[in-house]
């Protein structure tokens, strides 16, 4: 079938903004779907309200499916918006694009930053708390924001963390005659700016600034636990077997306060997990942990292996770090996906005669990871040895 309907991005300047073929594309629309963001446009379409929810939208589109169809988007479709979820719910043949200068663009030119040079990002319509996992020492990132109080929010991120001196700056409307520019410091963030923003931000730490590096491997005392935690050498061991990958979905089995999952979200962009645990008190300590190191979007499930596996999307990863048996590895086995990587960590004796059963069947590589931990008052060090780890690393072929 041949296309139909137009995703077209506009800037604050309207229709004057557009190349010649978008306008003549707008122009000649017979429906135009739209938000507040785009009013009064001089076109004898009919004109419709963006829908509150998505799949009303996708709805809506199909009841004028053949006909000429124009859905007005901010900037560019295929950049933070809506346009690519339309290409997922429709066939994309019957779709085109036509982008405008994005606000990152905009932003990138109003700050004289390189684009290549830094991080984007996006909290419009999602947990602000994602912006944490970024907070680096001379990062700069430009933030797509929606809501007056998300800049304090976010300037508050950065003061607990010791960057209060980060620079922050708030653009809005840019290209337009109301575009605004309000600059100031995260430790004393009080400015009240519109409701769509882009927040430029230029980390600055302190010399006592929290270091939270998307590399795996956080130190203990920064996750909320009893005890259990997977301790961060092992930690480290393990994501590298796991290899955090964009999109990916873990399963962490028996999760405990979420460390590895928590970790695995952090290391790679839009990385996903499903964090399985029994206790209630743990999957608390890992929503809470979730929230603290930017993994906000962690999804807790409460329930024992393999029974808590029916029903949950197939995962290309699965970390085994508690409640081991031979039911709880197949089942997991047979859930991962083609090339898939499985995890397992062993730390009790009958524990590791099962990782060494597991593995004389099912192939893998093993390890034994063993960490000493140089303790003690001052003057009177000595190294202290951690429980040895046994530690089983498949790649599903």
């Amino acid at each position: 079938m041949a296309a139909w309907l137009h995703v077209v991005g506009m800037g604050e300047d309207g229709l004057e903004g557009l190349s010649s073929a978008a306008r003549a594309v707008v122009e000649a629309a017979e429906v135009i779907v739209g938000g507040s963001r785009h009013p009064g446009l001089p076109v004898a379409a009919e004109r419709l309200d963006w829908p509150e929810a998505f799949e009303d939208l996708i709805a809506l589109l199909r009841r004028f499916q053949g006909r000429r169809v124009v859905v007005l988007v901010v900037g560019d479709p295929l950049w933070y918006s809506v346009g690519a979820r339309i290409g997922r719910a429709l066939p994309p043949d019957e779709i085109v694009y036509h982008p405008q200068i994005s606000a990152f663009q905009l932003a990138a030119a109003r700050m004289r930053w390189s684009l290549a040079d830094l991080e984007t990002l996006t909290v419009h319509g999602r947990p602000v708390e994602q912006m944490i996992a970024f907070i680096q020492p001379d990062q700069r990132l430009l933030i797509l924001a929606t809501g007056s109080d998300t800049p304090r929010r976010i300037a508050r991120f950065l003061t607990e963390r010791g960057f209060g001196k980060s620079r922050m700056t708030a653009l809005s409307a840019m290209g337009g005659p109301e575009e605004s520019r309000t600059d100031g410091l995260a430790e004393s963030w009080t400015a009240e700016v519109p409701a769509f923003t882009t927040l430029a931000v230029e980390c600055v730490a302190a010399p006592d600034a929290a270091l939270q590096p998307r590399v795996p491997g956080l130190a203990d005392d920064l996750f909320r636990h009893d005890g259990t935690v997977t301790r961060r050498e092992v930690r480290a061991a393990t994501l590298a077997k796991l290899m955090p990958m964009r999109g990916a979905l873990l399963w962490d089995v028996g999760a405990g306060c979420g460390s590895v999952a928590i970790e695995w979200m952090r290391a790679a962009r839009y990385a996903r997990a499903i964090a399985i645990e029994p206790r209630a008190d743990r999957r608390t300590m890992a929503a809470a942990n979730a929230l603290a190191l930017g993994a906000p979007k962690l999804e807790l499930v409460d329930g024992s292996a393999p029974e808590a596996f029916r029903g949950l999307p197939a995962p290309d990863a699965i970390f085994i770090g508690g409640g081991l048996s031979e039911a709880v590895f197949d089942a997991a086995w047979q859930a991962l996906r083609p090339l898939g990587r499985l995890v397992v960590n062993a730390v009790t004796p009958a524990e590791e005669r099962l990782v060494l059963a597991i593995q004389a069947r099912a192939g893998g590589e093993l390890a034994r990871i063993q960490i000493s931990r140089r303790e003690g008052p001052k003057g009177a060090e000595g190294w202290q040895p951690l429980a040895p780890v046994t530690q089983l690393g498949i790649v599903k072929r």
